[in-house]
């Protein structure tokens, strides 16, 4: 057991440092929490703890190694991202009147559940970084020995560890005061966010290449 608390540990902070760093995660969290509440924050981030989920499934599965061992399947994995992100950033530019979200209490029920939900596991499940660090845990970090049910009470706890993580902050984001303040900057604030999804589905896409 004491074997299983060191290599718990090393995957701990391994997760935190991961997880802490800013990312699509953080900016697809950040814009919900913005325009629509602490709310859709929190249901965005819940959909980000799901994406984790699959990443485990699938390391658990060894499809991770399938991706690793396949560079034309990582890399349409890659531009498939690219492109999510790319149509997010298409549409926060897009976007005439961030009025038209709301303010307050009120915008809070503007949002769609599911649709929040959605875009966070999208989000990161489709994320290649996520893939790299959870293949990186999985094969190097975690030992072959450990069994299957410890690596998957290892994967829970990253779900539910990036869930609090976001939730949290989306209390933060989502505070009146400080939505106030970034709504304050009108459409420069949601321009702003689709160029930082922009320029991440860029790099993602320059990965692939």
């Amino acid at each position: 057991m004491a074997a299983y608390w060191s290599e718990f540990l090393t995957i701990a902070v391994a997760h935190l440092l991961a997880v802490a760093s800013p990312g699509p995660d953080f900016a697809i969290v950040t814009r919900q929490c913005v325009l629509s509440g602490t709310r859709a924050g929190v249901w965005t981030a819940l959909g980000v703890g799901a994406g984790i989920l699959l990443h485990v499934a699938y390391c658990l599965l060894g499809v991770a190694l399938l991706l690793a061992g396949s560079p034309t399947l990582f890399n349409a994995v890659k531009l498939l991202a690219a492109a999510y992100l790319l149509y997010l950033g298409i549409k926060a530019i897009a976007v005439r009147d961030i009025n038209q979200q709301g303010e307050g209490e009120a915008s809070e029920q503007v949002f769609d559940i599911r649709k929040a939900v959605m875009q966070g596991f999208l989000t990161n499940g489709l994320n290649p970084k996520a893939t790299l660090f959870f293949l990186a845990l999985f094969t190097v970090v975690i030992d072959p020995q450990t069994p299957g049910t410890v690596q998957l009470v290892y994967g829970i706890y990253l779900a539910v560890a990036t869930f609090v993580w976001f939730a949290v902050l989306s209390l933060f984001l989502g505070h009146r005061a400080v939505r106030q303040r970034m709504l304050s900057l009108g459409l420069w604030f949601e321009r702003a966010m689709g160029l930082v999804l922009i320029s991440l589905a860029v790099q993602i896409g320059l990965s692939s290449l």
